[in-house]
């Protein structure tokens, strides 16, 4: 043993130290250097007579040595082959380097399924889930994958779309980010969901039924393009506020089916033509295609495999099969509301409709005055929005109308519109509308298969309704313009009555109300407002309207 009351000792030309000394001079305790020794990692130079050991200078290198590579995490077993020469440094570096970078990822992963327990706020159950995908290596990934497909296919005869599935595996890289390791937890989870297994059945079952067996190359690219060219005429059309059961939408609607019937066969064999037959085979394909699950099942694998994933189509698809839904044939809806617009009486006589819109924009700029900065980011009806947005579109629905009526069409909806003085920018607005109106023979100049009067009404309507989510929202009262909302009611029953209440409409469906409503309950409540007694509304994110963004005539 050593003896740490030995400190130094001359021998010839060499000092030799005793284990107390060594351990002040290399911040290594006794302990520590006599574990070292007998381990064989250090050898001590001599002995005394009394069997203490000595160390020299050598001794002190190893030592300091041993020291560094023990930091960087080597056994003892390396180490001392590394001091004895039975290991090069270099190669004992780079085979730690590799153990290192295991134990990194190892580490990250960990990391990560821990930050996703804490986004999920996961279950204990869940956790082993999470724990048993991430420590899976590349090939059971792929089994996943595969069982998967195979299950959920299982004889249908479909096998571009089968080989296609297939090929898509979860490719994770070895040094995975947060956001890789995170969307494979996710997506192993998704695979073993009841909903994703139906919703892909039944687009392969359908494939099955109408385009059995191979595709070729150009048929998937030609669906591809198809794909493409309504996303982005949607979009350009949700861009610009058109809504879809609106007139505006028709025109897009003929656009996309264009493009798509070249690459389709009508059931019976016959060329297809753009009629209600072949609208409503689009909307079967868009209806069986669309589904969530399937939908984010791309984007996962998107996101593993380090590819460009493709933003959510779910809302660009709610637009078409809406669109699709209110226009089963082309010009059907504009030829019907012209008969109506022509055959319509003038329900807003005696006064008429400019007087009755000039008392609703008279009415809605009170409340837009009422409103301070520090209430903008307050929850309204309209879902989606809060006071600041719902301003926005107060102001942008003036723009809009009085633009038609100059002949001037607007399409910046998605600007912002009210800037630093909402209030300033709502009377400008409406002035704008004002004057447009008030011009000679507007209200009878046709615009479209409306009259004039038809754009003042809908502003009417925009402004009663909206300035009825504002007066919910800020607390304020709005009885002023509630003999307008009651002869506005059976205007708004006979415009959009016939509309199919769909997701993306222009307005959810009818709500109850109480026998005690007032007439601009009854209109909220019949575009989607859920009102109760006492005239207030309850905004929860579950029974808000859908906010109204469009051109509708």
């Amino acid at each position: 043993m050593g003896d740490p009351r030995v400190e130094r000792m001359h021998v010839g030309d060499n000092t030799l130290w005793g284990i107390g000394e060594v351990a002040r001079k290399t911040g290594l305790s006794v302990k520590l250097i006599r574990h070292w020794s007998d381990a064989g990692v250090v050898h001590p130079t001599r002995r005394t007579g009394a069997g203490y050991r000595l160390y020299g200078t050598e001794a002190l290198t190893r030592l300091q040595l041993a020291q560094t590579l023990r930091g960087l995490g080597l056994g003892l077993a390396t180490i001392r082959d590394v001091l004895e020469r039975e290991s090069t440094l270099p190669g004992v570096a780079a085979t730690h380097i590799d153990a290192l970078e295991k134990q990194i990822r190892t580490l990250r992963t960990q990391q990560a399924v821990l930050r996703s327990v804490i986004r999920r706020n996961t279950t204990a159950e869940g956790l082993t889930t999470m724990t048993e995908l991430a420590r899976m290596s590349a090939a059971e990934r792929r089994a996943i994958i595969e069982d998967f497909v195979t299950d959920t296919l299982g004889e249908l005869d479909v096998p571009t779309y089968r080989r296609g599935l297939l090929a898509a595996t979860p490719d994770l890289p070895a040094d995975p980010t947060d956001e890789q390791v995170d969307a494979w937890l996710e997506l192993g989870e998704l695979v073993r969901n009841p909903a994703l297994r139906a919703s892909v059945r039944r687009m392969a079952r359908y494939a099955a039924e109408h385009h059995p067996g191979e595709h070729d190359d150009s048929a998937l690219r030609n669906a591809e393009q198809v794909t493409d060219d309504w996303l982005r005429r949607v979009e350009t059309a949700r861009t610009q506020g058109i809504a879809p059961d609106s007139p505006a939408a028709d025109p897009v609607v003929t656009a996309i089916v264009a493009t798509w019937i070249p690459t389709q066969a009508a059931p019976d064999g016959t060329e297809l033509v753009d009629d209600a037959q072949a609208r409503a085979l689009l909307l079967e394909q868009l209806e069986v295609a669309s589904d969530t699950h399937a939908e984010r099942y791309w984007q996962l694998l998107c996101i593993i495999n380090g590819w460009p994933v493709r933003p959510s189509m779910a809302a660009a698809g709610r637009w078409l099969t809406t669109a699709l839904r209110t226009h089963t044939e082309p010009g059907v809806r504009a030829a019907r509301l012209g008969e109506m617009y022509d055959a319509g009486e003038n329900a807003w006589e005696p006064t008429g409709v400019l007087q009755a819109c000039e008392e609703v924009l008279d009415a809605v700029g009170v409340l837009v005055s009422e409103v301070e900065p520090g209430q903008f980011d307050q929850p309204t009806p309209c879902a989606d929005w809060d006071v600041r947005a719902l301003l926005n579109h107060l102001v942008w629905e003036n723009l809009l109308w009085a633009g038609l009526a100059d002949g001037t069409p607007r399409s910046d909806f998605t600007a912002d519109h009210i800037g630093d003085d909402h209030v300033t920018a709502f009377r400008t607005a409406s002035r704008a509308a004002r004057s447009a109106f008030a011009r000679p023979g507007m209200l009878e100049r046709r615009y479209g298969p409306a009259p004039g009067r038809r754009i003042v009404e809908q502003l009417l309507i925009e402004m009663l309704v909206h300035g009825w989510d504002l007066a919910q929202s800020i607390g304020r009262p709005y009885d002023t313009v509630q003999h307008i909302a009651e002869t506005a009611l059976p205007v708004v029953r006979e415009i959009y009555g016939d509309l199919p209440p769909t997701t993306a409409g222009s307005f959810a469906p009818p709500q109850p109300v109480p026998d005690d409503a007032d007439p601009l309950d009854r209109l909220a409540a019949y575009l989607g407002r859920t009102v109760t007694s006492g005239a207030m509304a309850k905004c929860s994110s579950s029974n808000r309207a859908r906010p109204c963004q469009r051109h509708r005539d």
